[in-house]
């Protein structure tokens, strides 16, 4: 059963917490073949506008999947390396993630992810981030 949501995702790059991005939306969440479902629409803020964001918490994985204006789909599971291509207005990006830490509690009321990985956008430098992912049904 779909409930409605809080949904708080706080983005920040290890080397400068003072540049965070913290975002709080209204969305769903529910559970469907053992695994959670957090879903929502950014906004104008978030620079992309016209993308439905979904979070698909595994136990022990997280899955990020953008469809609209943005497109892409970001696993983060510890110890392993995810290569996506980052869809985008202005053009398509090659993405890699390698996720470091990965602490997932969520229950049917909702709970926190927490997730720190390096990422590396277009053969850039790589930029150790972090995000805190709150739910709350």
């Amino acid at each position: 059963m779909k409930k409605k949501a809080i949904i708080s995702i706080l983005s920040n790059q290890k080397l400068n917490k003072e540049e965070a991005i913290e975002v709080v939306t209204p969305g769903e969440f529910y559970k469907e073949d053992n695994k959670y479902f957090a879903v929502y629409d950014e906004t104008e803020i978030s620079g992309m506008e016209g993308t439905t964001t979904t979070l698909q918490i595994f136990p022990d994985k997280l899955s990020l999947v953008r469809v609209g204006t943005t497109s892409a789909k970001m696993d983060f599971e510890r110890n392993n390396q995810c290569v996506t291509l980052y869809n985008t207005p202005y053009g398509v990006l090659e993405m890699k993630i390698d996720t470091n830490e990965l602490k997932i509690n969520v229950n049917d009321e909702g709970g926190e992810v927490f997730i720190n990985y390096n990422m590396v956008i277009a053969g850039q430098t790589v930029q150790n981030t972090e995000l805190n992912i709150k739910i709350k049904s």
